[in-house]
């Protein structure tokens, strides 16, 4: 039986920090949430193997500091990303309106191929503190920003509650998919009439 092929895809998660993006990886990956805040220095990732369409996949789910002292760090960390996860809290609105800049800091730092479709998934966390009732971000506002953009798809979630995040990720993993897949057909129309006209060249350089 042959082995199938396992496609390795790269996910950055981005936003402010204490908006939960550490705690939603672990819910994902390690089905585990802590109390205790722990800020992120630096970067760090978590791998999460899944099967799309009768296809392999190992996720490899970056999660960077919030803290505007790291994003220096970016370039390194954003290269070669198939996905970005834009996480904000539903109860702190600076961490919403910051979504702004998430986004164009991911796209100069990564510098994708297509800037206009690269893949974005973003979620509002923390839905379940106080029921919601103290949350200062509706639903409607979130998603008229995420269709400001280009329709990008958006989750409700909730680490704690493990409400969601499998959903959301999900959703990561397959645009991840799709957007290798079009990387692989980008190259391929590149590189196949160099190949050719090396090969009629007789250059093999």
């Amino acid at each position: 039986m042959a082995s199938r092929r396992r496609t390795l895809l790269k996910v950055i998660v981005l936003g402010d920090s204490g908006v939960g993006k550490t705690s939603l990886m672990n819910q994902y990956v390690h089905k585990k949430f802590s109390q205790q805040y722990k800020a992120t220095i630096g970067a760090d990732f978590v791998t999460k193997e899944l099967q799309i369409d009768d296809k392999l996949v190992t996720l490899q789910i970056w999660d960077t500091a919030g803290q505007e002292r790291f994003q220096s760090l970016g370039v390194a960390f954003y290269r070669g990303a198939d996905c970005c996860v834009l996480v904000y809290d539903v109860h702190a609105r600076k961490s919403f309106e910051n979504l702004d800049n998430w986004h164009e800091e991911f796209l100069h730092q990564a510098s994708p191929s297509d800037p206009s479709s690269f893949p974005f998934v973003i979620l509002g966390n923390k839905v379940d503190v106080d029921g919601g009732n103290s949350r200062v971000i509706s639903e409607k506002r979130a998603n008229e920003w995420c269709a400001s953009k280009g329709n990008i798809p958006y989750f409700e979630t909730s680490a704690k509650e493990d409400c969601n995040v499998d959903d959301a990720f999900l959703c990561v993993a397959k645009f991840a998919l799709q957007n290798d897949r079009e990387q692989d057909v980008y190259f391929r129309n590149i590189q196949e009439p160099i190949l050719e006209a090396e090969q009629r060249s007789g250059c093999s350089c």
